[in-house]
């Protein structure tokens, strides 16, 4: 994701000069290509998230198109006063890209994890929160993020993430996108399981069960028109995120259904318990260890519909 987020960001810069990286002391190799074409609107601003969002802030209000990209937790909660009241409060277009959240560096200890970014974030009025679920959303996402009026937040993983697209998608901030139709179970997935969903997908196929699947890359504003539509339509509507259970994509539906009953679908909600992960391990390691895996979340997925007959 993070590779293709610096081509495409070297692209758009190429098209429009209001475009500005600010970079918190990391992808310096990642970026060589930006900086030889566009040096100028290039700032390492090393590891001072909060005086960052406050020059992005600026840098908005004086007509520039900044982009704040640094490790998830430190482009979020480090710096979160800046992004309340700099950003948001003005309602800037400011694009706020968070790399390596959710579990993608499981190894490195708490202070790399991130499962309460989309929450904290989507509190705010004006902030819009994208989670792309490949490499191919992600370059949608940077050019939805940058046509918008107001501030975005995008959710990367980190690299080598499957994909999901065979080409650049249509992605419209706010509007999910159907991948696979079905008439029994619908999914709805953000960020970077969408992989996941898709293999669970396949493997509720083969025990006769199809599944709907919607990269709902948008938590907020959420797609609200497909929500009233699939809550109307199936039985079971299952929410898949690396992110925390209380407040991601899951908790958002949850509102929203709470405000919209009674409905006829039922909510089943994958994600992460409200606890630290104390353990030592890679990714997959974490993933395995929460149950975000393929075959775990079926099983739950057939359990839930057998309860609902």
């Amino acid at each position: 994701m993070r590779n293709a987020f610096a081509s495409e960001l070297t692209a758009v810069a190429a098209e429009d000069s209001r475009v500005f990286l600010l970079s918190g002391d990391i992808g310096n190799r990642l970026f060589n290509e930006y900086k030889q074409r566009f040096g100028e609107r290039f700032m390492n601003c090393g590891v001072a998230e909060a005086g960052m969002m406050g020059v992005a802030a600026g840098m908005a209000l004086c007509g520039l198109h900044p982009i704040v990209y640094t490790i998830a937790p430190f482009t979020t909660l480090r710096c979160y006063e800046q992004i309340k009241l700099d950003v948001c409060y003005h309602n800037l277009s400011v694009v706020i890209v968070g790399v390596g959240a959710g579990l993608a560096y499981a190894s490195l200890g708490p202070t790399h994890h991130t499962f309460e970014d989309v929450a904290a974030l989507r509190l705010f009025p004006n902030m819009a929160v994208v989670c792309p679920g490949d490499a191919l959303e992600v370059r949608a996402a940077l050019r939805a993020a940058l046509r918008r009026s107001g501030p975005v937040y995008i959710r990367l993983g980190k690299k080598n993430e499957p994909r999901v697209h065979q080409a650049v998608p249509e992605l419209t901030i706010g509007r999910g996108i159907i991948l696979r139709e079905g008439t029994d179970v619908c999914i709805l997935a953000t960020g970077v399981i969408l992989p996941t969903a898709l293999a669970t997908a396949d493997l509720l196929a083969g025990k006769g069960v199809a599944a709907r699947v919607v990269s709902m890359h948008t938590v907020k504003p959420l797609d609200t028109t497909m929500l009233e539509d699939v809550f109307q339509s199936y039985k079971l509507v299952v929410s898949m995120e690396e992110h925390g259970l209380i407040g991601g994509l899951g908790g958002g539906v949850a509102e929203w259904l709470a405000d919209h009953a009674p409905q006829r679908a039922l909510l089943l909600r994958f994600g992460l318990p409200d606890e630290f992960f104390h353990l030592a391990g890679d990714q997959e390691y974490a993933r395995l260890h929460y149950g975000l895996v393929p075959d775990v979340m079926a099983a739950g997925i057939l359990k839930k519909l057998r309860e609902v007959g």
